[in-house]
């Protein structure tokens, strides 16, 4: 899970050599810590989402991220996947809305931004870091905007986002229109990542249209399709024992979608996900409701996939396409987008972590 990239760039940038205490959620859901100072909140199933101050920064949580997947095409009809992140660490709780003074260069927050682009058999990747709260990276609900240099997503309108992003051998150009609602995982938005309680607020809108301009390898191409827009933050890392997570959001041509996961440790991996039928209620989903097993692998990493969801009649098996889609960063990770067929065709993106 990126939780775990995190944990790397506080200790790269902060230079600290040793993880961040690891406490239950009762443990980091107290207010104040013992000294009086302010101290880390952890969201439960009772916290709830609101809108759209969720989508800005929350500095009382010790990680979060913000995360676009697309699948696109060009004007001649080649797939083409697209990924960008940008992610908050914490290194000291602060209250909302209090703003530290640049001139001091205070280090309360760290950034890191991904960017990815795969088409034509090729996959490339950016990655950029920044001290925090010196204004070379932030994030802001109203008007919404999360920017890292020059990466940045921001507003244009009530429900209308551009997003530009330029590195030395690709970028982009994008508008991407919000077609509905937002979509809470879980319980009101609390997704539990453990059966011991761990867990995140997390939120997604998934019925996104795009459209706009790549540029990779000097060719500038228009493209157009359809995204999927990832939030989500807590102040709790993996479990231990957790040694990796399997994370996929899919759009069926029925109209349908589906976001499944499942972090793996010994024993049975914790699986969940939310069913968003094309009409009718979303439902969130259990082990028992959702099944996820990896069918074949490329060079240690699974590459496809079969998911199951009985009482749907969904039965899926999930494709990436042939090459190697692992981001390269401080933490490398897999990124692809993914053809599904079975009961149901359509195409979506995975992220794989913890086999390389």
């Amino acid at each position: 899970m990126r939780r775990t990239m995190l944990v790397l760039l506080w200790m790269v940038l902060a230079g600290c050599s040793q993880e961040p205490e690891q406490a239950g959620f009762a443990g980091l859901a107290e207010g104040v810590n013992e000294g009086g100072q302010l101290s880390y909140l952890q969201p439960g199933p009772d916290t709830g989402l609101t809108f759209p101050e969720d989508l800005g920064p929350h500095p009382r949580h010790r990680i979060e991220w913000w995360y676009l997947t697309a699948n696109l095409r060009t004007k001649s009809g080649e797939p083409l996947g697209l990924q960008w992140t940008q992610f908050r660490q914490a290194l000291v709780p602060r209250e909302a809305g209090s703003i530290p003074e640049p001139e001091t260069w205070p280090l309360e927050a760290a950034w890191m931004a991904h960017a990815a682009v795969s088409w034509n058999g090729k996959h490339v990747f950016a990655e950029r870091l920044a001290r925090g709260d010196v204004g070379n990276a932030g994030a802001e609900a109203r008007p919404f905007s999360v920017w890292l240099d020059q990466w940045q997503l921001e507003s244009v309108s009530e429900d209308q986002w551009r997003l530009q992003v330029k590195d030395e051998s690709f970028g982009y150009d994008l508008t991407l229109t919000i077609n509905d609602q937002p979509v809470a995982h879980g319980i009101d938005g609390f997704s539990a990542k453990s059966d011991s309680g761990q867990g995140s607020m997390y939120f997604s809108y998934v019925d996104i249209a795009i459209s706009g301009t790549v540029t990779f390898e000097d060719q500038s191409l228009a493209v157009k399709g359809r995204g999927w827009f990832d939030r989500e933050w807590s102040s709790q890392f993996l479990k231990t024992g957790q040694q990796g997570w399997d994370w996929f959001a899919l759009h069926l041509d029925s109209g349908d979608k589906l976001m499944a996961f499942r972090l793996r440790e010994e024993g049975n991996p914790f699986v969940s996900g939310t069913w968003i039928p094309a009409s009718g209620q979303v439902q969130p989903l259990d082990s028992g409701q959702l099944a996820l097993s990896a069918i074949e692998q490329r060079e240690g990493v699974p590459v496809r996939w079969r998911i199951e969801l009985p009482e749907q009649g969904v039965h899926l098996e999930l494709s990436a396409p042939p090459g190697d889609y692992t981001n390269q960063g401080l933490y490398p990770y897999w990124e692809s987008p993914v053809d599904i067929s079975g009961s149901h065709t359509g195409e979506g993106y995975m992220e794989l972590t913890g086999y390389r």
